[in-house]
C-alpha cells in the first residue's frame, strides 16, 4: 500500500508540473496583460507595476520564482485586488464551492442510485420508461438552463425558495439542484445497465433459488457489485461538479471559487486565474486517488497494491 500511494503521489506531482508550466505559458501567450484595461494607464505607471509585480523579468525568471512560489503553496498577489493576496481568496470562497459541491454530490448519488435500481427493478415497465426520460431530460438539458427554469418555477413563481445568494440553507438548494441534475441522469442510465447486467448473473439466480427474498437478494447480493461503475465515476462526477460550479455560482450570485475564476478571466487577473486552475487541478488528481482507493476496499477482489505494483 505505501509503495502504490508513493507510487501515485509521484504521477500527481509529475501532472502537476505539467499543469502549472501549460498554466503559465498560455497565460504568458494571451494577448494583453493584467493591467490592460478599457482605460489605458500612462506608460510610467504601468512599467511601475510590471516592475512591482516582476512581469518585466524575463520569462525565464518569471517562471522559475513562479515554480518556487508555487512549491511553497504560495500563489503570489492579486492584480486586481492589490490588497490580497490569491490564497485568501481561496480561503475565502472555497467554503462555498465545497458546501455547494458536497451537496450536488450528494444529491447526484443518491437519487441517481436509487432511480437506477428502480429503473432495473421495473425493467421494461412504466417506471423503468419514467425513470429513463427523467435521466435523458437530465443529460439533454444544460445546468444553466436547468438554474433558470428553477429559479423561474421555485423562487419566482412559488416563491418558496431565494432566487440567489447563500445566506443559508434554503439558498443552496437551487443551486445544488441544478449541479447535480446532469451527474444524476448519467448516474441513473449507468446504475439501471449495472444492474441489469448484475440480476442476470448466475449467483444472484442460485441466490434467489435458495430462497432469499427479493429485497436480500437485491440489496445484500446484487447492488454491492452493480455500484462499482458507480463509484468509478466518482473522479469524473468531481470534474463535473467543479466545472459545473463555473455557470451556477455565477448564476446564482455565489461568492465561490468557480465565480472568482470567472470574475479573474474577466479581470485579465492572471494569477487568480493560474491559482485556482492549480488548486481545481489538486482536488482533482487527490480525488482520484481517493476513488481508487475506495474502489479496491468496496470490491475485496482489486488490490491496491502487490509485489508487481497496482491491478
Amino acid at each position: 500500500m505505501a509503495k502504490y500511494l508513493l507510487k501515485r503521489i509521484g504521477f500527481i506531482i509529475v501532472s502537476l508540473f505539467f499543469i502549472v508550466t501549460i498554466t503559465f505559458l498560455l497565460m504568458q501567450a494571451a494577448p494583453g496583460g493584467p493591467f490592460t484595461s478599457e482605460r489605458q494607464l500612462p506608460p510610467e505607471i504601468e512599467q511601475q507595476l510590471n516592475e512591482q509585480y516582476g512581469l518585466d523579468d524575463p520569462l525565464h525568471v518569471q517562471y522559475v520564482d513562479y515554480l518556487t512560489d508555487i512549491s511553497t503553496w504560495d500563489f503570489g498577489p492579486s492584480f486586481k485586488y492589490p490588497a490580497q493576496s490569491v490564497n485568501d481568496i481561496i480561503n475565502r470562497s472555497f467554503p462555498y464551492s465545497l458546501v455547494l459541491g458536497a451537496e450536488a454530490i450528494f444529491i447526484a448519488l443518491s437519487i441517481g442510485v436509487l432511480l437506477g435500481v428502480f429503473a432495473a427493478l421495473k425493467h421494461n415497465k412504466f417506471g423503468d420508461y419514467t425513470a429513463m426520460v427523467i435521466a435523458v431530460l437530465g443529460i439533454s438539458v444544460p445546468n444553466f438552463i436547468m438554474a433558470a427554469v428553477l429559479q423561474y418555477v421555485f423562487a419566482m413563481q412559488m416563491d418558496a425558495l431565494p432566487v440567489a445568494r447563500f445566506d443559508s440553507f434554503a439558498h443552496t438548494i437551487l443551486p445544488a439542484v441544478a449541479l447535480a441534475t446532469t451527474p444524476l441522469a448519467f448516474i441513473a442510465r449507468l446504475m439501471r445497465s449495472s444492474m441489469l447486467e448484475v440480476l442476470g448473473s448466475d449467483y444472484i439466480k442460485t441466490a434467489k433459488s435458495k430462497g432469499l427474498s427479493d429485497r436480500v437478494v437485491t440489496y445484500k447480493h446484487a447492488l454491492r457489485n452493480a455500484i462499482m461503475p458507480v463509484v468509478s465515476y466518482l473522479g469524473p462526477l468531481v470534474v463535473a461538479i467543479l466545472t459545473g460550479s463555473f455557470v451556477i455560482e455565477k448564476i446564482f450570485a455565489i461568492p465561490g471559487l468557480g465565480n472568482e475564476f470567472v470574475q479573474s478571466i474577466t479581470n485579465r487577473d492572471y494569477t487568480v486565474i493560474m491559482g485556482t486552475t492549480v488548486f481545481f487541478s489538486v482536488l482533482l488528481l487527490i480525488s482520484i486517488l481517493i476513488v481508487d482507493l475506495i474502489y479496491g476496499l468496496i470490491d475485496p477482489r482489486i488490490k491496491v497494491a502487490s509485489k508487481g505494483g497496482s491491478k
